[in-house]
């Protein structure tokens, strides 16, 4: 991999939609910043709490729900407690039965994204665990995060 091909940062008007997420102090390890796993705690909730605050996920009943089958993440600096993250959430794919969203973490009010990773859901039916196309109302919540 050349020098200009490494992932860069993410500005914040690359984004649709923002849910901030408080760090706690158990989010820190041993070198003082925020865990790499917790990161995608974040990605997941980023993703499902806006699903379920739209009203198109209901995570008991729905009889389609989007099951992870890929995520990935890049750093570039560093968050700690007490920051305050703001994952900002966008779709980069919307397919008939997968959807890959980026999600860009901004320590505070940081310009640049701290981390930004990529998270894919592929739908299926909750009982067969067999894909399935997107429901309609979910598919029109993805389409406004293009």
């Amino acid at each position: 991999m050349t020098a200009d091909a490494r992932p860069q940062p993410t500005e914040r008007s690359r984004y649709r939609h923002f849910s901030a997420i408080p760090t706690r102090w158990a989010d820190n390890d041993a070198y003082g910043h925020v865990n790499n796993v917790v990161y995608y705690a974040w990605f997941d909730t980023a993703v499902n709490q806006h699903l379920i605050e739209a009203g198109v996920l209901d995570v008991v009943a729905s009889p389609v729900i989007g099951l992870v089958v890929e995520t990935r993440c890049n750093y570039f600096s560093s968050i700690a407690f007490p920051d305050t993250v703001h994952a900002g959430l966008r779709v980069v794919h919307l397919g008939g039965a997968s959807v890959r969203y980026e999600i860009g973490l901004f320590r505070e009010d940081a310009p640049l994204a701290s981390a930004v990773g990529e998270f894919v859901h592929v739908y299926v039916d909750r009982a067969t665990q067999r894909p399935v196309a997107i429901p309609e109302t979910v598919r029109n919540l993805l389409s406004t995060l293009r």
